[in-house]
């Protein structure tokens, strides 16, 4: 029982410090190595809620439960883990960018989640105790980007035939969740809540100032946003088991069910911190002027406290799956972005809508001589529209995906898996920046089944 507690110890001080590494290389890497300039409104640019083995279809979360993999979104699944799981995963993305016959590459990648899920109930002890448990629980606890901003753009805007004006727009930074999941499940019915907590800061800088002038004043603007806030989500499952009368004319079950699927949440507050400094800043030519009169301050204020507002969302599904053989999804999610308010930086938002089709092939889970066979093959195509918009246009993606879950037989044979999963699609609006990419994501599921065993002596 001590080793069993041990184990348990271990795995969360070294969850903690992985934690704190992740957090760490985030905050040094939200550096401007690429530039997605629609990320200067709103939040930023969202990532992807979901892990490595949901993006290789589509990002289906509203009926994924696995066993041996997690599935935050929806908390519902967590009273399905039947062996302790830990996640984490990295990407890497290629965009080019065009815009009015002009185009750039960039690159990004960066850590993309890191989650820790176990069972509260261990099966090795319910099959020793010959029982077949109607009840399951699981919680799990996880950390993850939720937005990021990176951007670069100058404009030039003219005034008159001799004189323009130059924009240059600057942002840094993100925000992050920290979440903690709990999940329950009885015989094909289930519900899980998450409660998270939003942190992060955002660096946005403008300097606006005259093109080809001897002397001349800019516009130097700052503005530091530290976002935090408790956010929480709520979903429910069900699985209706198929069935089919055997020899002796009695119903029973045949390896296949459908699966629905539904999680959301209400709007909810969060607090920003500002730092702003606004400023005059005389340049060419202004040597003669005296050194007090270079730099006119405009507005100068630290820590300011103001509210906002996160949208209500939700997300339904439904999944035809033929266990350990077959899975094929279909789901819709809604995020209402008309009632968000973030006062420290206002910006118009729109709703918006993701529809999604995914699936899974297996063609022998329980292959002896072709690994080949054991391997879970992912498909799918999603579009969604994107709360942000351009010359009232609003911004759309839309790509297909696919995946590869590649399974590992680990000592006391148990498995964990290489999820990797590929994503080509487009971004944007035809009028403004189109951003056309693929994003590759490796995530690794470390499985063990042995926490919270009780043994037995004779």
């Amino acid at each position: 029982m001590f080793g069993c507690w041990n184990r348990f110890l271990v795995g969360w001080i070294a969850f903690i410090l992985l934690t704190a590494t992740e957090v760490g290389v985030a905050q040094t890497t939200l550096e401007p190595t690429a530039n997605f300039p629609y990320s200067r409104l709103g939040l930023g640019d969202f990532l992807d809620p979901f892990y490595a083995a949901n993006a290789g279809m589509a990002g289906l979360t509203a009926t994924i439960h696995d066993p041996f993999h997690l599935n935050t979104l929806n908390p519902a699944a967590h009273g399905w883990l039947r062996a302790t799981a830990f996640e984490t995963g990295v990407y890497s993305k290629y965009a080019r960018l065009n815009s009015q016959g002009q185009s750039s590459s960039v690159w990004d990648g960066n850590l993309n989640y890191m989650a820790l899920g176990f069972p509260m109930r261990n099966p090795i002890n319910e099959s020793l105790d010959r029982k077949e448990p109607n009840f399951g629980w699981g919680m799990a606890v996880s950390l993850a980007p939720y937005s990021l901003v990176n951007y670069d753009i100058e404009l030039r805007t003219p005034l008159t035939d001799s004189l323009a004006s130059i924009g240059t727009f600057r942002g840094t930074g993100g925000t992050y969740k920290f979440n903690l999941g709990n999940g329950f499940r009885y015989k094909t019915f289930s519900a899980g809540f998450n409660v998270a907590y939003l942190f992060g800061r955002i660096n946005n800088t403008r300097l606006v100032s005259l093109e080809d002038q001897l002397t001349y004043f800019a516009n130097d603007f700052s503005d530091a946003i530290n976002v935090n806030g408790l956010v929480w989500n709520a979903g429910l499952a069900y699985d209706v088991f198929l069935k089919k009368r055997n020899s002796s004319g009695v119903k029973v079950y045949n390896g296949k069910r459908l699966s629905f699927g539904v999680y959301g949440n209400t709007n909810t507050s969060f607090i920003t911190k500002s730092d702003r400094l606004y400023k005059r800043v005389y340049a060419l030519g202004s040597s003669s002027l005296p050194q007090s009169q270079r730099n006119d301050t405009i507005v100068s204020a630290l820590n300011l406290r103001e509210e906002g507002t996160l949208p209500a969302a939700f997300g339904l599904g439904i999944m035809y799956e033929k266990v350990d053989k077959v899975k094929i999804g279909l789901e819709y999610n809604a995020t209402f972005w008309n009632n968000y308010v973030n006062k420290a930086q206002d910006d118009l938002l729109s709703n918006s809508y993701r529809i999604a089709l995914g699936g899974e092939y297996i063609p022998d889970y329980a292959s002896f001589n072709s690994y080949l066979k054991r391997v879970r093959y992912r498909f799918g195509v999603f579009y969604e529209t994107d709360p942000r918009s351009f010359n009232s246009t609003q911004l759309e993606r839309f790509a297909l995906t696919t995946g590869l879950g590649l399974p590992i037989i680990l000592p006391r044979q148990q498995t964990s898996f290489i999820n990797v999963a590929f994503e080509l699609g487009q971004f944007g609006v035809t009028e403004g920046i189109i951003e056309r990419y693929i994003k590759c994501t490796l995530g690794f599921t470390l499985n063990d089944n042995t926490w919270f065993f009780k043994r037995k002596f004779n």
